[in-house]
Protein backbone atom coordinates (compact mmCIF):
# COMPACT_ATOMS: atom_id res chain seq x y z
CA UNK A 1 0.00 0.00 0.00
CA UNK A 2 1.21 3.88 -0.90
CA UNK A 3 0.32 6.62 0.63
CA UNK A 4 -0.47 9.35 -1.91
CA UNK A 5 -1.51 13.02 -1.76
CA UNK A 6 -3.84 14.41 -4.55
CA UNK A 7 -3.75 18.09 -5.24
CA UNK A 8 -7.27 18.69 -7.25
CA UNK A 9 -8.84 21.68 -8.81
CA UNK A 10 -12.57 21.87 -9.42
CA UNK A 11 -14.80 24.53 -10.68
CA UNK A 12 -16.40 26.38 -7.11
CA UNK A 13 -19.84 24.65 -7.38
CA UNK A 14 -22.11 23.04 -5.54
CA UNK A 15 -21.69 19.07 -5.09
CA UNK A 16 -18.55 19.14 -6.85
CA UNK A 17 -16.79 17.82 -3.54
CA UNK A 18 -19.25 15.54 -2.90
CA UNK A 19 -18.59 13.65 -6.17
CA UNK A 20 -14.55 13.74 -5.90
CA UNK A 21 -14.81 12.08 -2.56
CA UNK A 22 -17.65 9.46 -3.81
CA UNK A 23 -14.90 8.36 -6.24
CA UNK A 24 -12.58 7.18 -3.48
CA UNK A 25 -15.41 5.11 -1.44
CA UNK A 26 -16.20 3.77 -4.80
CA UNK A 27 -12.86 2.96 -5.95
CA UNK A 28 -11.92 1.16 -2.44
CA UNK A 29 -9.98 4.10 -0.80
CA UNK A 30 -10.13 5.67 2.35
CA UNK A 31 -9.34 9.41 2.68
CA UNK A 32 -7.11 9.87 5.56
CA UNK A 33 -7.49 13.74 5.20
CA UNK A 34 -9.44 15.81 2.98
CA UNK A 35 -8.94 19.70 2.98
CA UNK A 36 -10.49 22.25 0.43
CA UNK A 37 -10.73 25.63 0.30
CA UNK A 38 -11.00 28.64 -2.90
CA UNK A 39 -7.93 29.27 -4.69
CA UNK A 40 -6.89 32.75 -6.01
CA UNK A 41 -9.16 32.45 -8.35
CA UNK A 42 -12.29 32.55 -6.51
CA UNK A 43 -14.18 30.64 -9.38
CA UNK A 44 -12.05 27.70 -8.22
CA UNK A 45 -11.52 25.61 -5.30
CA UNK A 46 -8.34 23.07 -4.16
CA UNK A 47 -8.76 20.27 -2.82
CA UNK A 48 -6.04 17.90 -0.99
CA UNK A 49 -6.71 14.45 0.02
CA UNK A 50 -4.57 12.03 1.11
CA UNK A 51 -5.23 8.72 0.93
CA UNK A 52 -3.21 5.28 1.08
CA UNK A 53 -3.68 2.07 -1.98
CA UNK A 54 -2.24 0.14 -4.52
CA UNK A 55 -0.81 2.03 -7.92
CA UNK A 56 -3.51 0.57 -9.80
CA UNK A 57 -6.37 2.03 -7.30
CA UNK A 58 -4.85 4.99 -7.32
CA UNK A 59 -4.85 4.93 -11.43
CA UNK A 60 -8.43 3.75 -11.38
CA UNK A 61 -9.19 6.80 -9.36
CA UNK A 62 -7.29 9.20 -11.52
CA UNK A 63 -9.31 8.00 -14.41
CA UNK A 64 -12.65 8.15 -12.92
CA UNK A 65 -11.50 11.89 -11.67
CA UNK A 66 -11.18 13.06 -15.05
CA UNK A 67 -14.57 12.12 -15.90
CA UNK A 68 -16.38 14.90 -13.40
CA UNK A 69 -17.19 18.06 -15.69
CA UNK A 70 -16.10 20.33 -12.99
CA UNK A 71 -12.66 19.54 -12.85
CA UNK A 72 -9.66 21.10 -13.94
CA UNK A 73 -6.79 19.27 -13.09
CA UNK A 74 -5.54 16.41 -11.12
CA UNK A 75 -1.86 16.19 -10.03
CA UNK A 76 -0.28 13.84 -7.79
CA UNK A 77 1.92 15.68 -4.78
CA UNK A 78 5.61 14.33 -4.38
CA UNK A 79 7.12 15.32 -0.53
CA UNK A 80 10.55 16.49 -2.14
CA UNK A 81 9.01 18.67 -4.84
CA UNK A 82 6.10 20.32 -2.75
CA UNK A 83 5.47 22.24 0.71
CA UNK A 84 3.51 20.58 2.83
CA UNK A 85 1.89 21.63 5.91
CA UNK A 86 -1.09 20.94 8.41
CA UNK A 87 -2.94 23.35 11.11
CA UNK A 88 -3.73 21.89 14.43
CA UNK A 89 -5.73 23.60 17.66
CA UNK A 90 -4.73 22.43 20.74
CA UNK A 91 -6.47 23.11 24.31
CA UNK A 92 -4.37 22.30 27.13
CA UNK A 93 -5.22 22.14 30.64
CA UNK A 94 -3.58 25.13 32.09
CA UNK A 95 -3.78 25.99 35.78
CA UNK A 96 -1.96 29.20 36.80
CA UNK A 97 1.68 27.07 38.06
CA UNK A 98 1.80 25.43 34.67
CA UNK A 99 1.24 27.97 32.25
CA UNK A 100 4.90 29.09 31.68
CA UNK A 101 6.02 25.32 31.08
CA UNK A 102 3.36 24.98 28.12
CA UNK A 103 4.17 28.29 26.80
CA UNK A 104 8.12 27.97 26.94
CA UNK A 105 6.69 24.23 24.86
CA UNK A 106 5.08 26.70 22.09
CA UNK A 107 8.27 28.67 21.95
CA UNK A 108 10.05 25.67 20.90
CA UNK A 109 7.91 24.50 18.74
CA UNK A 110 7.38 28.14 17.17
CA UNK A 111 3.07 27.62 18.08
CA UNK A 112 1.08 30.93 19.07
CA UNK A 113 -1.21 30.88 22.19
CA UNK A 114 -4.51 31.77 20.52
CA UNK A 115 -6.39 31.68 23.47
CA UNK A 116 -6.68 31.13 27.28
CA UNK A 117 -9.16 30.54 29.81
CA UNK A 118 -9.43 30.34 33.47
CA UNK A 119 -8.01 26.65 33.44
CA UNK A 120 -7.09 26.40 29.87
CA UNK A 121 -4.81 27.72 26.72
CA UNK A 122 -5.11 26.55 23.24
CA UNK A 123 -2.43 26.95 20.90
CA UNK A 124 -2.03 27.47 17.43
CA UNK A 125 0.71 24.86 15.51
CA UNK A 126 1.34 24.69 11.91
CA UNK A 127 4.03 21.93 10.28
CA UNK A 128 4.77 18.47 9.03
CA UNK A 129 2.86 15.42 10.58
CA UNK A 130 5.91 14.36 12.55
CA UNK A 131 6.47 18.34 14.38
CA UNK A 132 2.31 18.50 15.79
CA UNK A 133 2.92 14.76 16.74
CA UNK A 134 5.69 15.96 18.96
CA UNK A 135 3.60 18.70 20.59
CA UNK A 136 1.05 17.01 21.32
CA UNK A 137 2.79 14.37 22.74
CA UNK A 138 4.84 16.82 25.20
CA UNK A 139 1.72 18.57 25.96
CA UNK A 140 -0.57 15.32 26.89
CA UNK A 141 1.10 15.71 30.64
CA UNK A 142 -0.76 18.40 31.07
CA UNK A 143 -4.09 17.60 29.63
CA UNK A 144 -5.35 17.77 26.63
CA UNK A 145 -9.00 18.77 26.27
CA UNK A 146 -9.45 18.60 22.56
CA UNK A 147 -7.70 18.90 19.33
CA UNK A 148 -8.61 19.98 16.04
CA UNK A 149 -6.50 19.20 12.99
CA UNK A 150 -7.12 20.69 9.31
CA UNK A 151 -5.32 17.51 7.23
CA UNK A 152 -2.61 17.98 4.85
CA UNK A 153 -2.42 21.09 3.02
CA UNK A 154 0.30 21.21 0.23
CA UNK A 155 2.17 23.34 -2.87
CA UNK A 156 4.88 23.19 -5.52
CA UNK A 157 7.85 24.74 -4.52
CA UNK A 158 9.00 27.61 -6.37
CA UNK A 159 11.89 27.27 -9.17
CA UNK A 160 15.07 27.72 -7.71
CA UNK A 161 16.66 29.09 -10.10
CA UNK A 162 14.87 31.26 -12.97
Amino acid sequence: MKKQIFSIWVENQAGVLSNVASLFGKTGLNIDSLAVGTTENSFVSRITIVTEGSEDLLTTVISKMNEITNLIKVKKITDDSSVLRELALIMVEAPLEKRQDIITIAEIFRAEVVDVGMRTMTLEISGGKDKIQAIEDLLKPFGIREIVRTGLIAIDRGHRFE
